[in-house]
């Protein structure tokens, strides 16, 4: 009687020793996976290191035109008062003029 339940307890046991362990056909599928991951892992970077570049690329642009517009201002803001004081002097060789 002990015997046999030695038997039975050690068949027990070995069985679920022998489920619980990984198989190689597990292993590979886990190998598998962890690829596609890792793949999928260097996709995103490489995705994210373009988008950073385009981005650095448009503030560089944009970058260059605010600087554009600003010197467009003070050009225009330069002009506006050489109009403006050639209007005055027109205006006051005007007046002389009228006067004479």
């Amino acid at each position: 009687m002990k015997t046999n339940l030695l038997v039975i307890s050690m068949m027990l046991v070995l069985g679920t020793t022998l489920t619980g362990c990984a198989t190689s056909g597990d292993m590979e599928k886990m190998q598998a996976q962890q690829k596609l991951i890792d793949a999928k892992a260097d996709q995103a970077v490489q995705d994210a290191q373009a988008a950073k570049a385009t981005a650095d690329a448009a503030k560089l642009k944009s970058d260059e035109t605010s600087a554009r517009a600003e010197n467009a201002i003070k050009v225009a803001e330069e002009r506006e008062k050489i109009a403006d004081e050639k209007a005055k002097k027109a205006d006051a060789a005007f007046q002389k003029s009228m006067k004479k």
